[in-house]
């Protein structure tokens, strides 16, 4: 693929962009399509309430564990080959999903799913900083890569009713192999490939590192959400954090790191990273809520339940398309805060939802916190990338993509526990034991757990898991309210020396002026981290 002379990117670049569409859109889907499928999955295979959990989130954690090995490797042995080989690993993980025959199988599955999905997500944006080398080029191919990725995670739902009204829930796995033989027919002809100059052998210790410093924080985090603190919580985490710092000094004493550390001393790549990491917490837990609201509490068929997240999603990807836009005038920082101001107010929305007649409500409040999703995702991704050097590409990318399913995971598995907790101790004991012991077991797990024995159950148990679901609603949405707005005070404060029009300028094509949103607006917040350290 050649390059145009003036450094922007031609019609071939534009088509490249468009087959890497094709995986982040995806990959978005799969976090969110098994959503609505979760009533119709718990009849089939009977998961307790934390299989349930582990069901949804096991793709998201490993997907953050693999991410920063994967982006790595890509610079290695090629981007592009490294996401062929993610393609084709990724449908036969799909494959083994859909047909699982138990709770622990497609637990299994979905694990395999997260390592072959690493693969993908860091060649995806890598790739674009290769194939985009004039900066307003690349803030817009960010920003419309940030919408692919979001509109497949709010596309899930609608995909999932639509699957769930004419096949089984497995259907919603085989997806990927159509998507992904397409994209393997096309990535040779209109993607580049790139390997990093200089790169330096592959360091597998720092790879064992890595994961040893993720995943026991991910264990850390699920089981603090739903036991408390205890002693394996808190060994845990003393692992991880410990092996964190072991993998840090590592990378600062390699010749060719892992991770480059080093980034984290500009600002705007730090507080770019903790504002993603914060804000998807909340978004994760609350889309796995209003879905099952939709069908578990208003009753709706899986196809109309989807189709309610039509307005979520339009205002996700005009979020990401316009928050780059108005970058270039008005400083990064505070379009960001003001985004999450209204995404705060959407949180508060959930506080008031009732047992009844709150559809509306929950569909305009979950609007405005998929508005704040979209401007973290397109704004954030760009300060991130921007600040990193293209050899190092795909590293930077990697740490993006890693904060926000991290973020998302969490955020199911944090926000998940808090709910069912809240959810188990509104149950009455009396009640639950007058049914028979399984059937107490299951309606005391979850909504859906009762959902799919209602009838079994006398409606007045049904009606009162209904009410203890919405407490735990109320409760997630008054404290995302407020985590929301302080996070956009901070980000505000923080991001305030990335400039606006000292950004605005185009870049020189040379691919070295790695700059943010609307031209230039991670080199300005390079220059301003510089001055503030």
């Amino acid at each position: 693929m050649t390059r145009p002379s003036s450094g922007r990117a031609g019609p071939v670049e534009w088509a490249g962009l468009a087959v890497l569409a094709l995986p982040t859109v995806l990959l978005g889907l799969d976090l969110t399509v098994l959503h609505l499928a979760l009533p119709s999955l718990a009849v089939d295979l009977s998961p307790s309430g934390t299989q349930e959990l582990w069901i949804v989130d096991a793709y998201g954690f490993l997907v953050a564990g693999f991410l920063i090995s994967m982006g790595t490797l890509g610079d290695r042995i090629g981007r592009r080959r490294l996401l062929m080989i993610g393609g084709v690993a990724f449908v036969a993980a799909s494959f083994a999903a859909a047909y699982a025959p138990t709770p622990e199988v497609l637990i299994a599955s979905r694990a395999a799913l997260g390592v072959a999905g690493a693969t993908l997500m860091p060649s995806t944006l890598a790739l674009i900083s290769n194939m985009f080398h004039d900066s307003r080029q690349r803030a817009l191919a960010i920003g419309l890569w940030a919408t692919f990725f979001a509109g497949g995670m709010a596309a899930g739902p609608l995909v999932g009713g639509v699957l769930l009204q004419y096949f089984w829930w497995g259907a919603a796995f085989l997806l990927a192999v159509p998507v992904i033989g397409l994209m393997l027919v096309l990535a040779p002809v209109l993607l580049p490939e790139y390997r990093a100059p200089r790169s330096g052998r592959f360091d597998l210790l720092s790879v064992l590192l890595s994961l040893l410093a993720i995943l026991p924080v991910v264990y850390a985090v699920k089981e603090f959400a739903k036991e408390g603190p205890s002693l394996p919580v808190l060994t845990a985490a003393a692992a991880g954090a410990v092996f964190a710092v072991v993998f840090v000094r590592r990378q600062l004493h390699l010749q060719s790191p892992l991770l480059d550390v080093t980034l984290f001393g500009n600002r705007a790549f730090s507080v770019s990273l903790g504002m993603m990491l914060v804000g998807l917490v909340g978004v994760g837990g609350t889309m796995l809520l209003t879905t099952q609201y939709l069908q578990l509490v208003e009753q709706l068929p899986p196809l109309v339940a989807g189709l309610w997240y039509g307005p979520p999603a339009l205002m996700m990807m005009l979020s990401s398309i316009l928050a780059p836009v108005l970058a270039r005038r008005v400083r990064p920082g505070y379009v960001v805060a003001g985004v999450l101001g209204l995404s705060s107010a959407g949180y508060a929305l959930l506080g008031l939802v009732g047992p009844s007649g709150g559809l509306y409500l929950v569909v305009g409040a979950f609007s405005l916190v998929y508005l704040g999703l979209g401007a973290i995702a397109a704004l954030g991704t760009d300060l991130v990338v921007g600040a990193a050097p293209p050899e190092k590409a795909g590293s930077a990318s990697a740490m993006s993509e890693t904060v926000q399913e991290l973020g998302l995971a969490a955020g199911i598995a944090l926000v998940g526990s808090l709910s069912a907790s809240l959810y188990s101790s509104r149950m009455d004991t009396e009640a639950l034991a007058a049914l028979p012991a399984h059937t107490a077991q299951t309606v005391e797990n979850s909504l859906s757990g009762a959902a799919s024995v209602a009838e079994e159950i006398p409606a007045p148990v049904f009606g009162q898991a209904q009410e203890a679901f919405i407490v735990g609603l109320n409760t997630v949405g008054w404290t995302g309210a407020a985590v929301v707005l302080v996070l956009a005070a901070v980000t505000a404060v923080m991001l305030r020396h990335v400039g606006a029009e000292d950004a605005a300028g185009p870049g020189d094509g040379s691919g070295e002026d790695r700059s943010g949103p609307g031209g230039a607006a991670c080199a300005a917040g390079r220059t301003a981290a510089d001055s503030a350290r």
